[in-house]
C-alpha cells in the first residue's frame, strides 16, 4: 500500500509531540482505488460505542436538527401511500371527487385538479398518475416548508463564512454526482453553511460542463469588481471548485456510479481530469495571473464517510493519495476534542507531504480539516441512526428533478438531480436517472415522478415568461424522449417555476398527458 511519506513536524508542537515517544505517530493510508475492498469488514472500524457514546468532534446540537429535518420530510412521504390506498377502495362513490380532493388537501396538504378524480366503473381511478403528482407536489410543498438551514453558519464559535474566506477562499461551487445518495452533500455530509455556496450543480458521474462553470466563476468574479460581493476583488482569496464522486465500500462493483460503471478509480480520474481542465480554462482565458483552486472529494454512500484528496504544494491532486475520514474517525474516536482535530490537521498535511506549518498551503489544509471534522458529526449521526452504515445500499429516489437545482430539501436518496437547459444537453444524465427510477417504480407498478424546475430572476422584464416556456419546452422533450413511457403511464411530467432561492414554486401546466 502507497502511503505518504512522513516528515518531522515543526514547532508549534502538536498533540503527537507532546505524548510518549512510543506512540505511535499518524500515517494516512493511501490505497489505489481501483482495488477497492469487496467486503466492508476488511476497512478499519471504530471502536463500539458503549450505550452509543458520541465521538467528540460529534455535534448534538446539529445532527439532532437535520434528524428532525429527516424525520419530517419521511413522514411527509409516508402519508402518501396510506391516503391513496384508503381513497381507491371508495373511488366509485357518487361524491368520491370532492371527498377525495378533500381527503387529499388534508392528509398531505395538496391541492389535487378535480381531472384527478373523474372515475367510472370501466375507467378507475389512475392510481400510479394520481401517486406521481402526489409525490411531486409534497416535494414543492417541503420545499415552501422553507427548512431552516442556518445550522452549519457557526464552527467552533466562529463564523463558518468568516472561517472559510480567512483560509483564503470567497466562493464555493460543488459539483456532486446526481445519484439520489448525494442528495444531502451539502447539509449532511459536509456540513457547509449554504451562504458560503456560489452554485451547487449536480451531473451523472459528476461531470460538470467546464464552459459553464468557467461562466459561474466569472460572474462571481465580476460581482466582486461591480460590488463588492462576496468581498472586494483585490482581496487575497480564491474561487473553490469542489467535485464529488461516490463509491460504495459495501458493494463496490454494483453500488458506485452508474455513469462510471461502478468503477471508482475511473469515477475519481475523470473528475480530477475535467478540474485541471476547468483550472486551465480559467488560466488561459482570463489575464493577469487568474485561477481558482480545485478539490476532490469522494463519498462512501454506505456511511457518508469521505475521502479528501488534499492538493499537494503545487495545488495538484493525485487520485491515490487521500485522507480517508473513516479511519480517522476511529483514531481520533477516544480523544479529547482539540486533540482530535490536532490529528487531522496533521494527517491532511502527511497527505499533501508538507510540514505542519507549510505556509502556502495553509488555508487548503484548514479547509480540508474543516470538512473531514464535518463529515465525522455525520458518520457518528449515521452510526447512531443506522448501526455500523446505512440499510439500503442503493438507490430508493422518489422523483427525479430536472433544469435547476433544488437544494432547499436536502435527504439522501430523495432526488435524482439531472440539471440541464435542454434534452439534449442532458440526455445522458436523464437517461440514467429514468433507469434507476424505473427500476425501483416498475416492481410497484407506480409512474416515474420527473419534475421540471426552472428558476428566473424577477428583476428582469418577462424573465418569467422566458422560464415558462423554456419549462413547458423541456416538459414536452421529456414526453417524446420517453414517449412509449409516457404512452404507457409509466412517467408523469409537471413543470415549475420559482422566482430565485427561498420563493414560492408555482406550477406552469398541470403536467396531463
Amino acid at each position: 500500500m502507497k502511503r505518504v511519506a512522513r516528515r518531522s513536524v515543526p514547532q508549534p508542537m502538536t498533540f503527537w509531540q507532546r505524548q510518549s515517544l512510543a506512540m505511535k505517530p499518524v500515517e494516512v493510508a493511501v490505497a489505489p482505488m481501483g482495488k477497492a475492498s469487496a467486503n466492508a469488514d476488511q476497512w478499519p472500524r471504530a471502536v463500539e460505542r458503549p450505550g452509543l457514546v458520541s465521538h467528540p468532534l460529534a455535534d448534538a446540537e446539529q445532527t439532532a436538527g437535520l434528524r428532525r429535518r429527516a424525520d419530517d420530510i419521511e413522514a411527509a412521504f409516508g402519508r402518501i401511500e396510506p391516503t391513496l390506498k384508503a381513497l381507491a377502495q371508495r373511488q366509485f362513490d357518487e361524491t368520491f371527487s370532492y371527498s377525495a380532493r378533500s381527503q387529499i388537501r388534508e392528509s398531505l396538504g395538496l391541492e389535487v385538479p378535480e381531472s384527478f378524480f373523474a372515475t367510472h366503473w370501466a375507467r378507475p381511478l389512475d392510481v400510479r398518475r394520481l401517486y406521481a403528482r402526489c409525490v411531486l407536489g409534497t416535494f414543492c410543498r417541503l420545499v415552501s416548508q422553507n427548512f431552516d438551514r442556518d445550522h452549519a453558519r457557526m464552527s467552533d464559535g466562529e463564523q463558518a463564512a468568516e472561517l472559510i474566506a480567512r483560509w483564503g477562499f470567497h466562493a464555493l461551487d460543488i459539483t456532486p454526482c446526481a445519484d439520489g445518495r448525494l442528495s444531502g452533500v451539502v447539509d449532511y455530509i459536509l456540513r457547509i453553511p449554504p451562504s458560503v455556496i456560489a452554485y451547487r450543480k449536480s451531473y451523472a458521474g459528476a461531470l460538470f460542463d467546464v464552459e459553464e462553470s468557467l461562466r459561474h466563476w466569472e460572474a462571481v468574479e465580476l460581482r466582486r469588481w461591480r460590488e463588492g460581493i462576496p468581498n472586494r476583488a483585490d482581496a487575497p482569496t480564491r474561487f473553490l471548485k469542489i467535485a464529488v464522486y461516490h463509491f460504495s465500500s459495501v458493494d463496490p462493483a454494483h453500488e458506485g456510479c452508474a455513469a462510471h460503471q461502478s468503477d471508482t478509480a475511473r469515477a475519481a480520474g475523470a473528475l480530477k481530469e475535467r478540474l485541471h481542465q476547468l483550472s486551465e480554462a480559467v488560466q488561459r482565458t482570463h489575464c493577469c495571473g487568474a485561477s481558482i483552486a480545485t478539490l476532490l472529494v469522494g463519498v462512501d454512500t454506505d456511511t457518508d464517510a469521505i475521502r479528501v484528496h488534499v492538493p499537494d504544494a503545487a495545488g495538484l491532486i493525485d487520485v491515490d493519495r487521500y485522507v480517508d475520514n473513516r479511519d480517522l474517525y476511529g483514531r481520533t474516536q477516544g480523544l479529547p476534542r482539540d486533540e482530535a482535530k490536532d490529528v487531522i490537521r496533521e494527517a491532511v498535511a502527511h497527505c499533501a507531504g508538507v510540514p505542519f506549518d507549510h505556509v502556502a498551503t495553509e488555508g487548503m489544509r484548514w479547509l480540508c480539516g474543516y470538512l473531514l471534522k464535518n463529515n465525522i458529526a455525520q458518520i457518528d449521526a449515521v452510526r447512531a441512526w443506522h448501526g455500523q452504515g446505512y440499510s439500503d445500499h442503493g438507490h430508493t429516489e422518489r422523483l427525479i428533478i430536472v433544469g435547476d437545482a433544488v437544494d432547499d430539501v436536502q435527504l439522501r436518496n430523495l432526488a435524482f438531480q439531472a440539471q440541464m437547459e435542454t434534452v439534449e444537453e442532458g440526455a445522458a444524465d436523464l437517461d440514467v436517472g429514468i433507469a434507476i427510477l424505473r427500476k425501483l417504480h416498475s416492481v410497484r407498478r407506480l409512474a416515474v415522478p420527473v419534475l421540471v424546475h426552472l428558476r428566473f430572476d424577477p428583476r428582469i422584464p418577462g424573465a418569467r415568461e422566458r422560464a415558462e416556456l423554456r419549462a413547458l419546452r423541456l416538459m414536452a422533450a421529456i414526453r417524446s424522449r420517453y414517449r412509449d413511457l409516457a404512452a404507457a403511464g409509466e412517467l408523469y411530467v409537471q413543470a415549475v417555476v420559482r422566482a430565485g432561492e427561498g420563493a414560492t414554486i408555482a406550477d406552469v401546466a398541470e403536467g396531463e398527458e
